[in-house]
């Protein structure tokens, strides 16, 4: 896969614009837009920056991080607190993301997306308020392992990191979890899946893929 240098601003420019040329792909009001990655590779920031500029462009958006969707403790620590298999296949609530996050989006739905569902610090339900997105409007889904669930996207973004900068960027105290992106790329191959792939091994310079055709 070639990638070409690009600006974190250019790349979002560019999102933001071919997002105003988009059409949701099963008819429905709303677009969906999923930026995949590891924990550290930040996939919170160009999500923020890319609601930023399409509100300067008029389209309304919510930013849904994953993290907000956990499965309760005791459920995550089922076979431990450092289990990269249950990391990968058991932390996440993706029922929960398909319910509240995209059934609302689906056609015909009341766009009333539920923005988080779980603290995991108290351990309980948010009890948040649904925030409504309008027609025309964008979700902004990020997190890791999102490929491969077939979550309806319209478009999607890797943020990418080699072996190397993965485990440079992440904590030490969270590297248990590696051999969980290991799998994820052997299983899923997220560079082949996403539509748009972003190398961010150096946070400052990224690189990527450019857009589909």
């Amino acid at each position: 896969m070639r990638l070409e240098p690009i600006t974190w601003e250019r790349l979002t420019e560019a999102l933001a614009d071919r997002l105003l040329k988009t059409e949701p792909h099963d008819g429905g009001a709303r677009l969906r837009v999923g930026f995949d990655g590891a924990p550290a590779a930040g996939t919170g920031r160009p999500a923020a920056a890319l609601a930023e500029a399409l509100r300067l462009r008029g389209r309304p958006s919510v930013v849904v991080d994953t993290a907000d969707f956990l499965r309760p403790a005791s459920l995550r620590y089922e076979y431990g607190r450092e289990d990269p298999d249950a990391y990968y296949g058991g932390w996440y609530d993706t029922g929960a993301l398909w319910r509240e996050v995209f059934g609302p989006l689906d056609p015909g739905g009341s766009g009333l997306v539920l923005p988080d569902l779980w603290d995991p610090g108290a351990d309980r339900a948010t009890r948040s308020e649904r925030v409504a997105l309008p027609p025309g409007g964008v979700l902004l889904l990020h997190g890791p392992f999102l490929l491969g669930q077939w979550f309806p996207f319209d478009l999607t973004v890797h943020l990418d990191l080699s072996p190397a900068a993965l485990h440079r960027l992440t904590p030490a105290a969270d590297r248990w979890a590696l051999p969980a992106f290991e799998r994820y790329a052997a299983e899923t191959d997220p560079r082949a899946a996403a539509d748009t792939v972003v190398r961010a091994d150096r946070p400052g310079h990224p690189a990527w893929s450019g857009l589909p055709a």
